[in-house]
């Protein structure tokens, strides 16, 4: 909602990505280690909330599943998951191999460990079949497969276990102490500071799922519940955000608002407020303000979560919330609302800029400029040169399963109201985009990293998934 113009594909300046980039890339990478894991982590916290001594209806026979879970079972999946992305199903066996010497050699649940093991484990496996490539004896290859996992495994097993292990556990126990040294003197509320901006910049992959998961679920063993699964993912200042631009926002933005609190606050996708921040970036100040608030509410009333919610929607929450938490958790959620609320709205009361407005014109220019014939430079409006028509388009973003899905399904919906068949539209991560596609459409803050992964594919760069000027153009170009 930032510009007043579609967005070009092209990424001004070089050719080289950016440090924003790779970072975003790299959270990616860890979201889509989890993501497919999420149930088994929500699994492990519904019986830890149910079934240890502190929860709700608790059994010490059943109980007996929560540690062997949480050491072996969760990090070997991540492992195993982290593997196969980098190298199959070999890199997977070769993860899982890796992940049992850290285990078996550290003293605390090895998650950060599993999501270091599993890549290079895949990456250990991918290189050696690359080297050995068509040298094989015919008749040889069963053997040398067999035993070049099987040696490789295990020198990675006992590398693992004498120094990958205690390196990651003794990097682990500082940033753990570090974070607890701010719970201890009450100034876990600053962490917002790092937080609420990295969000907006599509950074929220990698603080989440690279450092408050493993240390929550590290937490969450001993405790029962963490701070630490709250402290990035508190849908409060979103909501916060989203109904400040409802009453006080102009034209496109009160209008486009509403609906995307629905879908940030009850359906967990929280991508959807980012533009709003973006266009009007001093409403960052309402969203540390919240953000740190939310925590110091949790932090009083000692509340947790048994496992990271995922995604971050209310319901989510009161879903992991374990007993005796329940009033510290709905407490810091409307407090984070209601503080970056006053303050967005202030912000916005001042603000005398009109960039939705100019927005909503630039929607009706666009229309105009189509019908004369002028088009807006957008390559990735152009079928492809060896197609006449566009039929597979894939709207994409940082895990495939969050804003792009609501894009997808956005667009689908819209395809079927003006009677268009024929096309297929799904939703992927970015680096998982079929090469066949004819179109990709990307949040334009991550369309650098698009390009990166897809070079010679056709890119939409999008600010809004539900009401972007480039899309209502593509529809108009699909009507034709």
């Amino acid at each position: 909602m930032a510009n007043s113009a579609p967005v070009q594909d092209h990424v001004a300046g070089s050719n080289s990505p950016s440090t924003r980039a790779r970072v975003q890339a790299f959270g990616g990478f860890l979201t889509n280690m989890v993501l497919p894991n999420i149930g088994a982590f929500i699994a492990w916290g519904l019986l830890t909330a149910l079934f240890i001594p502190t929860g709700w209806i608790p059994n010490e026979e059943l109980a007996q599943i929560v540690d062997p879970a949480i050491v072996y079972l969760l990090p070997l999946l991540l492992a195993i998951t982290g593997g196969r992305m980098v190298g199959g199903q070999r890199g997977a066996v070769m993860g899982a191999i890796g992940a049992i010497g850290l285990i078996v050699g550290s003293d605390i649940p090895m998650f950060l460990g599993a999501m270091v093991i599993g890549p290079l484990g895949g990456l250990v496996i991918k290189k050696f079949d690359k080297m050995i490539e068509n040298r094989i004896p015919a008749g040889f290859e069963m053997i040398i497969n067999n035993f070049s996992l099987g040696i490789l495994g295990f020198g990675l097993m006992i590398l693992s276990f004498f120094f990958i292990g205690p390196t990651i556990e003794s990097a682990n126990n500082f940033v753990t102490a570090s974070i607890e040294a701010l719970v201890a003197t009450g100034m876990l509320p600053l962490l917002s500071l790092i937080n609420e901006p990295a969000k907006v910049l599509f950074l929220n992959n990698v603080i989440d799922q690279g450092i408050y998961y493993p240390l929550g679920m590290q937490a969450a063993a001993e405790a029962g519940k963490s701070i630490y699964f709250t402290v990035a993912s508190n849908p409060g200042p979103g909501l916060g955000l989203l109904l400040a631009f409802t009453f006080f926002g102009k034209k496109v933005a009160r209008r486009t608002a509403p609906g995307a609190i629905v879908i940030h606050f009850f359906g967990g996708i929280h991508e959807l407020y980012f533009p709003y921040v973006l266009m009007k970036p001093l409403t960052i100040i309402g969203m540390i303000a919240g953000g740190a608030s939310g925590i110091a509410v949790f932090s009083l009333f000692d509340a947790g979560l048994v496992a990271g919610p995922s995604p971050g929607s209310i319901f989510a929450y009161l879903g992991l919330t374990p007993k005796g938490s329940f009033i510290g958790i709905i407490a810091g959620v409307l407090v984070a609302a209601a503080v970056t609320f006053l303050i967005t709205a202030v912000i916005l009361k001042f603000d005398k800029s009109s960039d939705d407005e100019e927005l909503e014109a630039s929607v009706e220019k666009s229309k105009s400029m189509k019908q004369a014939g002028k088009a807006v430079a957008q390559p990735a409006l152009k079928p492809s040169a060896k197609k006449e028509a566009i039929d597979k388009i894939s709207f994409a973003c940082d895990a495939g399963a969050g804003s792009s899905a609501l894009g997808a399904t956005t667009f689908r919906k819209k395809l079927q109201k003006n009677d268009i068949e024929g096309i297929e539209v799904k939703h992927y991560r970015i680096e998982d985009v079929p090469k066949d596609s004819d179109l990709m459409v990307v949040h334009e803050d991550l369309q650098e990293r698009a390009r990166r992964a897809h070079p010679n594919m056709e890119i939409i760069a999008i600010s809004n998934y539900l009401n972007d000027p480039a899309l209502e153009d593509l529809l108009e170009q699909l009507k034709k």
